[in-house]
């Protein structure tokens, strides 16, 4: 089936477990992996904030594309950005558009800009697997934005098709929910799941922990 699915899979065919474990490799021989985090728990974006720090400070290079966090050279939503700004070896991609209305309510919905956003994405991030120097590739949302109908799944399926005829990098990507065929041909696979969250008693969303 084909179907978005936030449900634990059983990994059966999986293509690391039919491999022998693969030791550490030398700097003449590396072994690249595809991670997958995803989920309706906190913690995904997090989790690639933290790995992209890790990946810097082992002297790597990294390159993170963002989706539906668009940023107009102004307006700022997401803390962890002026951060990576300042650090080398990091090239950032924010795309999507800006949601934040000068009443400060949020726009839902996607718009036919939203499309065009993500759309550029895919091609920036296409762009990096193929021609990129990074060690680390991070596609923040990119499955977010199959979820909210920002793209396809046969638009992350095509990104994995490039992939694979290079596998230069690590490649992570992130979102709330994968389908089958993407965690049968994925290296790793983490879901986020909610058990318990503060929303529920109200507390809303704080600069420095959710944005």
């Amino acid at each position: 089936m084909n179907a978005l699915s936030t449900q634990p899979f059983a990994l059966k065919g999986h293509r690391m477990s039919e491999t022998k474990a693969i030791p550490p490799s030398d700097e003449q021989t590396p072994h690249h992996s595809i991670h997958v985090y995803y989920g309706y728990g906190k913690g995904k974006t997090t989790s690639c904030m933290g790995l992209a720090i890790r990946a810097l400070g082992a002297g790597k290079q990294v390159a993170l594309v963002q989706f539906d966090k668009g940023y107009d050279g102004v307006n700022e939503h997401y803390s962890e950005r002026h951060i990576l700004r300042q650090l080398e070896r990091i090239d950032l991609h924010p795309t999507g558009c800006e949601r934040m209305r000068e009443d400060g309510s949020f726009r839902f919905g996607v718009e036919p800009q939203d499309i065009e956003e993500a759309k550029r994405g895919f091609e920036i991030a296409e762009d990096l697997i193929r021609n990129g120097r990074q060690d680390l590739l991070i596609l923040d949302e990119v499955l977010a934005a199959v979820t909210y109908d920002l793209a396809k799944q046969k638009d992350v399926e095509r990104l994995l098709d490039t992939y694979d005829e290079d596998p230069r990098c690590e490649l992570v990507l992130s979102g709330h929910k994968v389908w089958d065929s993407l965690v049968e041909r994925v290296d790793l696979v983490t879901e986020m799941r909610k058990v318990k969250h503060y929303y529920a008693q109200g507390t809303p969303a704080r600069l420095g922990i959710e944005y």
